[in-house]
């Protein structure tokens, strides 16, 4: 059985086509003063039950729409609950820099979703892949590359490299390069001195080509434009940007448009917004069937790994 929040429905309703399921019934909403109201409508004793709730903005919100739903779940006597989080929120605070007085947020959530009843996690290109282990139950990481392959591929673009926006991102960018036994590039950013503007120094020749810059979360696209325009004032001829989870806050759009990208191709991990719709450089991809795959697999104890080989 599958159920979804009021995080990506459209997502939820994709994966149950190719299931070839109805979705479970079930009552997501918010009583007067704001509080989350869950009822779950469908008889789920002794069912294998799958929740599909990325932990997108508002983040808070759709957080707490999957804990209630995996602990109505629980109560009501789901044998295993798997909650399906195609981006999870908070995991770009996985650590504490220099010891300063921060959270592990990321341990948080993994602990309230732990605490809650859920018996395995499965999400889509986990920002950092130790996050796994924060969890007490077992975590299918499923990546997105595949999908984003495809799509490169049924592009047939011409004389391509692939270009790494920063050094935390080259081993993702060289498993896209390998795939598609291309160049790879590497944009190195730093500081000459202190109080001085930023300098991208790029590693590799890109005069002429068509760049693919690969990366796993879109978000102010601050960092996807400056390299764009480093790229075309090497002589690139194109600049075209993968990226799984297009969170696009703050003034991402207006960045994208104004910018030197030629498109940037996301999927639907996370809902875009009327703005990123309306945005001619945006291109979304469905991680729908690809999840649907997954979630047969776990559901009949096969492989996941073998999906990627």
């Amino acid at each position: 059985m599958v159920f979804s929040g009021n995080a990506n429905p459209e997502l939820t309703n994709e994966i149950t086509r190719h299931l070839g399921l109805n979705m479970g019934k079930a009552l997501v909403s918010q009583f007067s003063d704001g509080e989350i109201n869950i009822e779950i409508r469908d008889n789920v004793r002794g069912r294998d039950v799958f929740v599909v709730q990325p932990t997108c903005a508002p983040t808070h919100k759709n957080l707490m729409e999957l804990v209630l739903i995996i602990d109505a779940l629980r109560r009501a006597s789901a044998t295993r609950i798997t909650a399906v989080v195609p981006y999870f929120g908070y995991a770009r605070q996985d650590r504490r820099v220099r010891s300063i007085r921060v959270p592990i947020s990321a341990k948080v959530v993994a602990d309230m979703l732990t605490n809650a009843g859920v018996d395995r996690v499965m999400t889509v290109d986990l920002h950092a892949e130790q996050i796994q282990g924060f969890f007490d139950c077992a975590v299918d990481n499923v990546y997105g590359l595949p999908v984003l392959l495809t799509d490169v591929e049924r592009q047939n673009y011409e004389n391509l490299t692939v270009v790494s926006p920063d050094i935390g991102g080259v081993v993702r960018a060289r498993a896209m390069a390998k795939q598609l036994n291309t160049d790879l590039a590497i944009i190195d950013k730093r500081r000459p001195e202190a109080n001085q503007a930023q300098v991208m120094n790029i590693i590799g020749e890109v005069e002429g080509r068509t760049c693919l810059l690969i990366d796993d979360i879109v978000d102010t696209a601050g960092t996807l434009c400056k390299a764009a325009d480093a790229l075309k004032e090497q002589g690139a001829k194109k600049v075209i940007a993968y990226c799984t989870h297009p969170v696009l806050s703050g003034k991402a759009i207006e960045n994208i448009t104004n910018s030197a990208l030629d498109t940037l191709v996301v999927t639907n991990s996370i809902p875009l917004t009327e703005a990123a719709k309306n945005c001619a450089q945006i291109r979304s991809l469905s991680l729908g069937q690809m999840l649907a795959e997954a979630m047969r697999r776990v559901s009949n104890e096969e492989s996941i790994s073998a999906m990627f080989d």
